[in-house]
């Protein structure tokens, strides 16, 4: 079990799902455009911030057509003008599975008003669910310490908001998948492999739902936030420093990322803690993991904020607990669902366990 777990999670929300077994297929020309589609979408652009209205407006149940819109939008789980949701609600006279949509942007930027696949999730009779959350800046401001500790627990009590609301908008609040890009990816997995933070004693009923998942797939994910995996695995990785408060230093020439490295010793419980790598366990939810070029482990890589060599240590790290994982790039082997959508899909509407 990882380091500076919380709370035990409740048996009946903790264990996982059945292997499906589907045929393995390599991943098809199609599929990889779809993908290469899906990655030059705003999951990973820095959108700007949609900002919060006073009181949240209501439509009728979202249908499946080019364009839906929230049925309740800018719905408040916290005080920060960050910490709203929209809630798209399918048509369903029994309740619906959630998609739970965390957006990317290095937990720097990025706003929920986007969501992939929304119109196929409802139409599949699935609800969803998409959250905006506070900033790394906005959190080093207030003094959060480390500052990826906001964004990050911004979701789960999101999350618990959302199992709150389950009777009122029509939601089993066990069959719930996080899906996201990039920083949302990653705090997607931080959700799926952390214990759960309900708190049974708590006054507030909202802390005393659980933020455990089903299932999670994401796109692009960073699975580790320790800086000595990341640079073992990918040489000229640069990400993350600015997730536990590091800037580097202009006048030394110092990168944030080299003063991440250098200071790595003095922030290992931060990196227990938030690492989804780190938190891995064997009673943790199945895993889908997409990107968009193969894998090369200790090699330099074009884009190493986002390379396939993440999905392949987190690949093997699953296998080592005998959680499902499934890893997919071009050219993967046992490809068994060629997009998030079509994996989400299927493991939300599959029967109760």
């Amino acid at each position: 079990m990882g380091c500076l777990r919380l709370a035990p999670a409740p048996t009946a929300l903790h264990r996982p799902l059945p292997l499906v077994t589907v045929p393995p297929m390599q991943i098809t020309a199609p599929a990889l455009l779809t993908l290469l589609t899906f990655f030059s979408t705003s999951t990973f652009a820095a959108e700007t911030p949609a900002k919060a209205t006073p009181a949240a407006t209501a439509t009728p149940p979202a249908k499946a057509t080019a364009t839906a819109k929230p049925t309740l939008s800018d719905i408040a789980y916290g005080t920060h003008p960050r910490q709203v949701l929209d809630f798209y609600r399918a048509t369903s006279d029994t309740p619906t599975p959630l998609l739970f949509y965390i957006h990317g942007g290095g937990w720097q930027a990025g706003d929920k008003a986007r969501v992939g696949s929304l119109t196929s999730y409802l139409a599949a009779g699935i609800s969803v669910v998409s959250i905006n959350y506070r900033y790394t800046s906005q959190a080093r401001d207030a003094g959060v310490q480390p500052p990826v500790k906001a964004p990050l627990h911004d979701a789960a009590r999101a999350l618990q908001f959302v199992r709150s609301k389950a009777a009122e908008w029509n939601l089993d609040k066990v069959r719930i998948g996080a899906s996201g890009g990039s920083a949302g990816a990653c705090s997607s997995l931080w959700l799926a492999f952390h214990d759960d933070l309900a708190d049974p004693k708590s006054a507030d009923p909202i802390a005393r739902e659980s933020t455990r998942l089903w299932c999670a797939a994401v796109t692009g994910a960073q699975t580790t936030l320790d800086p000595q995996q990341m640079k073992a695995w990918t040489p000229n990785s640069k990400y993350g420093g600015h997730a536990f408060g590091f800037a580097g230093d202009k006048e030394k020439k110092l990168a944030a990322f080299d003063e991440f490295l250098a200071k790595r010793d003095t922030i290992l419980p931060w990196i227990a803690e938030y690492s989804p790598y780190a938190l891995v366990t064997a009673d943790d939810p199945p895993i889908y993991l997409i990107y968009n070029s193969p894998p090369a482990l200790g090699q330099d890589q074009k884009d190493p904020t986002h390379t396939s060599n993440f999905g392949v240590k987190l690949h093997e790290q699953c296998r080592k607990f005998d959680i499902a994982c499934e890893l997919v790039y071009p050219g993967a082997p046992d490809v068994k669902h060629a997009t998030v959508a079509e994996y989400l899909i299927e493991k939300l509407k599959a029967p109760k366990r």
